[in-house]
């Protein structure tokens, strides 16, 4: 089985690779999806230090006035655009800063160094907030999202190597009974 990172279903096909791994909101409607991961929730985090300099912010449009430390997309090459959602109101934020990175530890390292405010899936920051090195703010409008999926085009005959991974992928996904009684 080969596995390729984010792309396009036509990519897949085209490249005949067996399956690609992409965010659940960005798959083709034509693929058959499998989730393999749990769903995922940014986080918007900055070090006390930097909020003793400048103002928390209180709603997305806020983080305008401040050093924002984005990330440049790998696949896309632009900037990651920060996206919030509230109460069903959906904006979306081109934030400035002095510092663009395209890995994630970077940001949060700079975000402990006190150097501004990132944006990354809550996970990257959770060890640091929990201990006060890092204050999450704008939860409010940072809802859940499709975390990660397996891919593959429904026109094709898989292998049963393949169909046995799919089966297991769904097996170790999907939500277990409790059996206590």
């Amino acid at each position: 089985m080969r596995c390729v990172p984010p792309a396009a279903g036509a990519v897949i096909v085209a490249d005949r690779f067996d399956a690609g791994v992409r965010m659940g909101d960005t798959i083709d409607k034509d693929m058959i999806a499998v989730p393999i991961g749990p769903q995922l929730r940014m986080a918007i985090a900055a070090s006390p230090a930097y909020f003793e300099a400048h103002p928390i912010p209180k709603a997305p449009r806020d983080l305008l006035q401040h050093n924002c430390i984005n990330m440049r997309m790998q696949t896309a090459g632009g900037l990651y655009v920060w996206d919030f959602e509230r109460q069903g109101q959906k904006l979306n934020v081109r934030v400035d800063g002095q510092l663009i990175f395209n890995t994630s530890p970077s940001m949060v390292d700079s975000a402990l160094a006190g150097l501004g405010i990132a944006s990354l899936p809550e996970e990257e920051f959770a060890p640091h907030i929990e201990e006060g090195r890092l204050v999450r703010v704008l939860e409010d409008w940072c809802p859940s999202f499709p975390g990660y999926y397996l891919y593959y085009p429904s026109r094709r005959q898989p292998s049963h190597a393949f169909s046995l991974v799919v089966s297991a992928l769904r097996l170790s996904t999907s939500p277990r009974p409790d059996w206590r009684y």
